[in-house]
């Protein structure tokens, strides 16, 4: 049964609106050229490229540092070409325009002699928010990854990112990736900047109801199953990660750790060997004094997310031996890249005592591939194991789980999938003995793989192994601002950010106009 037996209850002391959305082929750049006619009068400039976006069909990208969104221009022309057009509406002349797909892209002028001819030592710092095209939504755990080096991130709840570019990546492509969407393919040397928002398009799958009506969902997931070992891999990986945890109190955030880790992922034919982590730098702050009556600790968090690698410790509901304790409901078939997958939900049988999962799970349709799990104890169900979650507790306390919910997300890269993300969010409430009222605690793990190599890779010495089953926060001693520098990392969701400038713990790795 996978469930991470991992808490200490302790006494103790402006968002760009217009979007960054590319693909390959340069085509139609002559329509620039063509004469343009509209009579809108004076607008903000961010309002007087709606307008034009509206009559021409195609919307805009671009870096929103480039444009004053409420400058007020005139918006009045009579057969002018659309490239005109716009330099009249931008009045800034180191800006070009090029059409790509259905968008216009703004950009600087490149001058001789630019980067792409000699890169720098980095190339540069990609960051923004990934939205649903229609609805403005932000898209949380969506990947972003570069076409020829395995290396990328996720975006956090909040659909924000932040990417560093490696020198030789520059002519390099970044795909964005989310289930149901469009993957879009972006060039770097167009999207390197910050505060950028690439808008992603659903597109539905037209499938008839009796495909999907005769598809036995449990015949899908023995599949998946059986295919492990070919699709996730055979030979071990060395992965880079980007680990975070805290907890929160009446949304005030009481302790936050994060760290940069190294995996040896052991195989995935083989079950004899554990995968191991060591732990490259970390970072923590406290919010916690004396007058605390209650304090909660995250222990495990580490170890937990690795036994949330579905694809190696096998959930209940694709286990053979435990599959019989659920229902399974094919709802639907989702895009995926190029390729699509199914979208299966299952929840636990009633007269069932021993299944406690409810949720969805994307299985590709071709290879049979795992891409995502989301799934949740069943909220009726979790008072039967509430014990696995607490591993101490004070006296004079009770303490309880009220929510448990986990995300995995796996990437495919060439023929072989990938761990990509582990998320995990618990809510606790605790109480005192013959007191009224409880206190609710939010606690989060967060696993993010920036990197992978497959080559040379070797197990680790036992010296070196994190202590992965202990309380990862109580062995870190400091907090250093400036700590990451060029290593790759989650953004805060905007709660978390607010919460740790609440705290006085200013992160330098924002600028004022990031926060």
């Amino acid at each position: 049964m996978l469930f991470p037996n991992g808490f200490i209850v302790k006494l103790s002391t402006a968002i760009t609106l217009l979007t960054l959305f590319i693909s390959n082929g340069v085509v139609g750049q002559e329509m620039l050229d063509q004469p343009f006619t509209i009579n809108e009068g004076t607008l903000r400039t961010i309002d007087a490229l709606d307008a034009v976006s509206l009559k021409t069909g195609y919307s805009f990208t671009y870096d929103s540092r480039l444009i004053d969104p409420e400058k007020k221009v005139r918006l009045s022309f009579d057969q002018t070409p659309l490239r005109e057009v716009l330099r009249s509406i931008l009045q800034n002349d180191s800006l070009e325009f090029s059409l790509i797909d259905k968008y216009i892209v703004i950009s600087r002028t490149r001058k001789e002699g630019s980067l792409r001819s000699s890169p720098p030592a980095v190339a540069g710092f990609i960051s923004g928010t990934i939205v649903d095209e229609e609805t403005g939504e932000p898209l949380p755990f969506a990947t972003i990854g570069f076409k020829n080096i395995q290396r990328g991130t996720v975006t956090n709840n909040n659909g924000g990112f932040g990417l560093n570019v490696p020198s030789q990546s520059y002519d390099d492509t970044l795909y964005v990736s989310y289930l149901g969407y469009i993957e879009r393919k972006i060039p770097v040397e167009q999207a390197s900047g910050s505060n950028m928002v690439i808008k992603m398009r659903r597109e539905y799958i037209s499938i008839p109801e009796i495909i999907i009506r005769n598809q036995i969902p449990q015949d899908i997931i023995f599949k998946a199953y059986q295919a492990i070992p070919e699709n996730y891999g055979k030979t071990p990986a060395l992965m880079t990660g980007f680990y975070r945890e805290g907890v929160l109190r009446k949304n005030e955030l009481q302790t936050y750790s994060e760290a940069i880790l190294k995996i040896y992922k052991s195989p995935y034919s083989t079950s004899f060997q554990n995968d191991q982590i060591v732990v490259i730098k970390s970072r923590k702050i406290e919010n916690l004094d004396r007058s605390d009556t209650l304090a909660v600790r995250l222990k495990a968090g580490l170890s937990t997310s690795l036994e949330l690698d579905g694809a190696r410790n096998f959930y209940d509901f694709i286990n053979p031996e435990s599959i019989k304790d659920y229902n399974f409901r094919l709802t639907d078939i989702v895009r995926y890249g190029d390729e699509s997958a199914y979208a299966i939900e299952f929840e636990s049988r009633q007269n069932s005592e021993f299944s406690f999962f409810r949720g969805t799970i994307f299985i590709n349709t071709y290879d049979f591939g795992i891409l995502n799990v989301d799934f949740e104890i069943t909220p009726s169900r979790i008072d039967k194991i509430k014990e696995s979650f607490i591993s101490s507790s004070s006296g004079g306390f009770v303490t309880w789980p009220v929510s448990v919910k986990y995300n995995v997300t796996y990437r495919k890269a060439g023929n072989r999938y990938f761990l990509s993300h582990v998320r995990g969010d618990l809510i606790f409430a605790s109480k005192q003995k013959r007191k009224l009222f409880n206190s609710q605690f939010k606690v989060f793990f967060e696993l993010a793989i920036t990197g992978t190599e497959l080559e040379n890779v070797k197990r680790f010495d036992r010296e070196e192994l994190a202590p992965i089953h202990s309380v990862f926060s109580e062995t870190i001693k400091t907090y250093d601002k400036s700590f990451w520098k060029d290593m790759d990392f989650l953004r805060p969701e905007d709660n978390l950010l607010e919460a740790l400038k609440n705290m006085k713990a200013k992160l330098m790795e924002f600028s004022e106009g990031d926060e």
